[in-house]
């Protein structure tokens, strides 16, 4: 009984020992899979359904196509803050967070930015391939091959000398550009948008066969309350098509001929 209870005893320690070893092999492991980058793994937000950027486009501005690769890197050697100010340089980028977790991966997490409108270049006859959109935020980014959102046209020769609406003086502009955006009536319907070297707008509608003349981007609110009259009383009643011009630019007015 005692030789039984001695052996026992041995072959505890035995595996005790052999558990001791795997688990201190297995943390080394570990250990080491953190000192390097493991993998890439990319997250990336959508807009309405789709991205405009790739997971191998995320991949292309991170490693400078290829030139800087990370795979395998020590992580004593990767400067995380260069890779995300790396990413921040491209404008279909609109936030970035690069970081590690703990199986040793590089996660990068990308916001893109939300497109209100895509500006064409005036004279341009090739709408479909070129062109920038405006932001939420009132700045201008490239198209993507990857993906073209419905939103409006927005032409003029405003634009030649405004580069960004994100400033104080153009505030009004993109809050119309919101209001249309955020509206699915307004969103549906107004397919284009001029703006000329005054601020005067005008606009296109999808049905009908006029031009919109809103005058300077204020009052928003009492100039599209004139203007869905129009649409939900005048024009079912006249025809679609009967007017060629319809303004709401001047106060307490509507003016369709």
């Amino acid at each position: 009984m005692f030789s039984t209870f001695k052996s026992s005893k041995k072959w505890l320690l035995t595996a005790g020992s052999v558990l001791c070893l795997f688990g201190i092999i297995a943390f080394t492991e570990i250990r080491h899979r953190q000192k390097y980058v493991r993998e890439v793994v990319i997250q990336l937000d959508q807009v309405d359904g789709h991205r405009f950027l790739t997971r191998r486009d995320v991949m292309g501005y991170l490693t400078n196509q290829g030139a800087d690769p990370v795979i395998g890197e020590n992580y004593g050697e990767v400067d995380l803050h260069k890779l995300e100010a790396r990413l921040q340089q491209h404008g279909l980028v609109k936030k970035c967070q690069v970081f590690r977790d703990l199986a040793g991966s590089l996660l990068v997490v990308i916001e893109q930015p939300r497109p209100l409108a895509r500006l064409m270049p005036s004279g341009d006859g090739v709408r479909n391939v070129s062109g920038q959109y405006v932001s939420e935020e009132g700045r201008f980014f490239p198209i993507s091959m990857n993906y073209s959102a419905r939103v409006p046209i927005l032409t003029g020769s405003y634009f030649a000398q405004n580069r960004s609406l994100a400033n104080e003086r153009n505030q009004p502009l993109l809050n119309l550009l919101k209001r249309i955006h955020d509206d699915p009536f307004w969103r549906a319907q107004i397919t284009e948008l001029s703006v000329d070297e005054r601020g005067e707008i005008t606009m296109w509608p999808q049905m009908g066969n006029h031009t919109i003349e809103f005058g300077q981007p204020t009052e928003v609110d009492e100039k599209l309350k004139k203007l869905k009259l129009v649409y939900t009383d005048v024009l079912p009643a006249k025809g679609w098509d009967h007017y060629s011009r319809v303004s709401v630019q001047y106060r307490n007015q509507i003016v369709c001929e």
